[in-house]
């Protein structure tokens, strides 16, 4: 009743006219911002952090939220649209999202995203007013063998499910870890992959890694067959989900939430990992899937119902524990401490106006967020009606533009175009680029995480496996790597049965 009666006092904080204001103008540029290849949320709220010196802090991070939430939909747009994701957690929107969009489909795609958003969002919120303490001891008891065990699930589920073959999803998690091997170790500070170059020294920005896979790689793909196929429009279809489409997804907009929620909260969560989780969920629970790769609208519900949600389970970490599960969150956190306010278990008594003005203004910024971006779905949509040499010049300029704003060197334009040509080639052979962007995302966490347990450990591998979370996990593993197998033998069982009968 507490916590209810705190919410009420926030939403007569956020409700102001002032930062009614500021959560529209956030969810507005977000989205605008979104749109743009790899310039994502934890960007677009560094760039105008210093835009809010002037204002007062609980607009100021009303404005952020609304960034947070109207850029991961942005990031979408063009996924879906495109096939270039604004931002990583936007990557397992391309997998279904695009083909719907080729076949006619892009404003029901992108509706689909609106309200996945919403809901995921709503209940993300909910999650986090009733359940942040709980979630925040949670996150502070998992440990390095934990960390470990959930990015091996993560390589192992992504590899599983996309691609002609799981070879081929190995091999191309195997270029993104060896790309996520570039720069210094952060144990010993020697150099991996540099080749004697101080700017590899930090490493290859994931925001350059996936606009070169996708949107570079996708552009070149199109250039070198352009002329062999006609550059014919896409049509964009009705604005509108269908009855058909409102029953395949409903259960994937309130299941994606589930998965979200609790890996935004925990550290080296984000929502990377659970958008792929729930999209292998939604292929494992779906009765079409023969439409899997060619336009499953669930592949698109599940997902982005699980980024939503995870927004807001990074913020019950960075609010009660100032502890950053995110890149948004870290810059975030940065703004607090510019403010002179810092996150922790004594924030709700200190600033309780602000928090809890913070955790209303979600809700606000969602309806919002819905309300402008479902009349823009068939707009958004038009962008296919481009003629593709425009479209993708257009596409090929904005990247070139996201992937220098990440650090301002001309070598990430260089990178920018050879990691273009290895998703290339990837496309040319058959190797899905997913995997290739979760290596060079969780590689060098879950390499520090595994080096960390071992440490504990005094190198047995038993370290690995000494908690029941870890043993879960990795019982987790071991069921869809040997799936296969028990479907095969269950087959057989099926049809043995049969033969008896007859």
């Amino acid at each position: 009743m507490n916590a209810f009666t705190s919410l009420m006092d926030g939403f007569g904080t956020a409700l102001t006219p002032v930062n009614l204001l500021w959560a529209a103008v956030g969810v507005l540029l977000g989205t605008a911002i979104g749109v743009l290849p790899g310039i994502g949320p934890a960007m677009a709220v560094a760039l105008l952090l210093p835009v809010t010196y002037g204002l007062e802090p609980t607009g100021a991070f009303i404005m952020f939220a609304g960034i947070y939430y109207g850029a991961m939909f942005g990031g979408s747009t063009t996924s879906i649209l495109l096939n270039t994701p604004g931002e990583s957690a936007a990557v397992v929107a391309a997998m279904e999202g695009h083909p719907m969009a080729k076949a006619g489909r892009g404003s029901q795609a992108l509706a689909a995203a609106a309200i996945g958003h919403f809901a995921g969002g709503m209940i993300g919120t909910v999650l986090l007013v009733a359940l942040a303490p709980t979630v925040a001891d949670l996150a502070v008891g998992i440990g390095a063998p934990d960390y470990f065990a959930l990015m091996v699930l993560a390589f192992i589920a992504v590899t599983s499910v996309l691609g002609s073959s799981r070879v081929r999803g190995v091999a191309s998690l195997l270029i993104g870890l060896t790309i996520g091997l570039v720069g210094l170790d952060q144990m010993t500070g020697q150099q991996r992959l540099t080749f004697g170059s101080l700017q590899l020294a930090d490493g290859i920005d994931v925001v350059i890694v996936a606009v070169g896979l996708f949107a570079i790689g996708e552009a070149l793909w199109v250039a070198a067959h352009l002329r062999r196929a006609g550059a014919e429009a896409i049509p964009v279809g009705r604005p509108w989900l269908g009855r058909a489409d409102v029953r395949r997804t409903w259960k994937s907009w309130l299941r994606g939430p589930l998965i979200g929620f609790p890996f935004g909260a925990i550290p080296a969560g984000g929502a990377e990992i659970p958008t792929f989780l729930s999209y292998v969920t939604e292929k494992r629970l779906s009765r079409h899937k023969e439409e899997w790769g060619k336009g499953a609208i669930e592949g698109v519900a599940g997902p982005e119902s699980a980024a939503s949600a995870s927004a807001a389970g990074a913020l019950v970490s960075m609010l009660t524990l100032g502890l950053p599960t995110t890149a948004v969150a870290a810059v975030m956190l940065a703004a607090f401490q510019q403010y002179g306010i810092q996150p922790g278990p004594l924030l709700f008594e200190r600033e309780p106006d602000l928090v809890w003005g913070l955790i209303a203004s979600l809700f606000v910024g969602m309806v919002l967020l819905l309300a402008l971006n479902l009349p823009l779905a068939p707009l958004w949509a038009k962008l296919l009606r481009i003629p593709r040499p425009y479209l993708y010049a257009g596409i090929l300029f904005f990247a070139a533009l996201g992937a220098y704003a990440v650090g301002g060197e001309p070598l990430d334009l260089v990178i920018l175009l050879v990691i273009g040509l290895i998703g290339l080639g990837m496309r040319r052979y058959g190797l899905p680029a997913l995997p290739a962007v979760i290596g060079v995302i969780l590689g060098p966490n879950a390499e520090q995480q595994l080096r960390r347990a071992l440490q504990i450990s005094d190198g047995s591998v038993r370290g690995l496996v000494d908690t029941p979370f870890a043993v879960t996990v990795y019982g987790l593993i071991v069921l869809i790597m040997t799936w296969p197998l028990w479907k095969k033998a269950l087959a057989r069982a099926r049809r043995r049965g049969i033969d008896v009968e007859a």
